[in-house]
Parts: structure tokens; sequence; C-alpha cells
């Protein structure tokens, strides 16, 4: 197909990037637990499309998609820990406001 776009390295990257950048923006605007939860996730995830490039793009291998799965469950495990943190707070402190985690301390 001529004239047809190719889809390249720079497009996933670019994308990876401005999903890197809204996440930074709401860890670093948020108030909300559940919201800065899901910036790291969006965070996560623009590392992921930057691995997976990385490998598409590469010299055949597959070590970039088996490190992205292997992101993947580590952001699993990080969710369920930081949920039960959120959790804990919202119980004590019945709001899921960050300003007020130091009641978690010691």
């Amino acid at each position: 197909m001529s004239g047809a776009a190719m889809i390249g390295l720079q497009h996933y990257l670019c994308v990876s990037a401005a999903l890197f950048c809204l996440g930074i923006l709401g860890v670093l605007t948020r108030r909300n637990a559940v919201n800065v939860l899901m910036s790291i996730e969006l965070i996560l995830n623009s590392a992921n499309l930057n691995l997976v490039a990385f490998s598409r793009f590469g010299p055949g291998n597959l070590q970039g998609q088996m490190f992205a799965v292997f992101v993947i469950v580590i952001a699993a495990a990080e969710a369920a820990v930081a949920l039960a943190i959120v959790l804990t707070l919202y119980r004590l402190r019945r709001t899921p406001n960050l300003d007020q985690a130091d009641i978690l301390r010691g």
C-alpha cells in the first residue's frame, strides 16, 4: 500500500510520554488516594508501552514483552497493597484524603 502511514517507534514513544506526563501530573496534583493510585498505574502503563515498543522494533526478541508482563504482575500486587492501605485510612479517618494519611505512622 503506497501512501499508507506507517506507525513507527516515534509514535509509540510520544503516546508513552503523554501517558507518563498525565500520570505525573495526577500524582502531584491529586489528594484523593484512589486518583493517585490510578495515576501510578498510568505511569506503569507508559513504561510497559515503551518496553513493548522497543521489543517490537528491536532485533526480534521478546525480552521487552516478558518484562512488561512482569511489570503488570508487580502493578497488580502494588494495587492490592495500596488499596488495603487506603481502606485502612478510610476506616480510621472516614476520608480517602492523603493529607490526613499521617495517622498510619508508627
